[in-house]
């Protein structure tokens, strides 16, 4: 009896391993995939219990993105991010933590991933679905799920939880695109008429 739980232990760690090694390799492959050096872009929809549901379009270049929908737009140069809320006419300026960033961009787990977290991984036929689970209950972002396209691994929603509660970004029409890093920036001649406050 000692023989065979052991030996139905030593499958299931051996299971467990693999399934985290070939979970990584998938985030790897989706990671490369966005590491556009002119840009990329795609349309998305962002849902939460707390903001309800909103979408729009985002563009990614590097660490840079910029994001408008019908009710905000923001621009992140790498450091600093710049948030118009077109119903106040104003803009507040930050420079947000990762954490921060990953409630509002669904593409910046590529730069969370690789430590801190421990995978476990399911699929279908056309999707790889990577749970990620922070190793330090603590994290900001204790748990993430990651869908990918099993053709152009790609991915296709982001599943965020933080402050014990769950954002669901769905993305879809994503494609290469030539972005100016200025693209990034927030530019005052186009919001003549806005406040800035800055909050860093």
């Amino acid at each position: 009896m000692k023989k065979v739980i052991l030996a139905l232990s030593f499958i299931l760690c051996h299971f467990t391993l693999t399934s985290a090694q070939t979970a990584r390799q998938v985030l790897d492959k989706c990671a490369a995939t966005l590491n556009s050096k002119t840009g990329l872009q795609a349309d998305f929809t962002m849902s939460s219990a707390q903001y309800g549901s909103v979408s729009g379009v985002i563009s990614i270049k590097g660490n840079m993105f910029h994001a408008t929908t019908d009710v905000a737009a923001m621009w992140f140069d790498g450091k600093t991010q710049w948030t118009y809320m077109k119903k106040n006419d104003e803009v507040n300026v930050t420079n947000p933590t990762e954490a921060q960033l990953q409630a509002i961009n669904p593409y910046n787990f590529i730069n969370m991933y690789k430590k801190g977290f421990k995978y476990t991984m399911t699929q279908t036929k056309d999707e790889y679905k990577v749970h990620l689970t922070a190793e330090n209950a603590s994290q900001r972002i204790p748990e993430m799920f990651i869908t990918v396209d099993k053709n152009s691994y790609s991915p296709t929603e982001v599943k965020l939880l933080q402050n014990k509660k769950w954002t669901t970004f769905a993305i879809s029409n994503l494609k290469q695109v030539s972005l100016a890093d200025a693209a990034f920036k927030f530019n005052a001649k186009d919001y003549p008429t806005a406040e800035v406050i800055d909050l860093r």
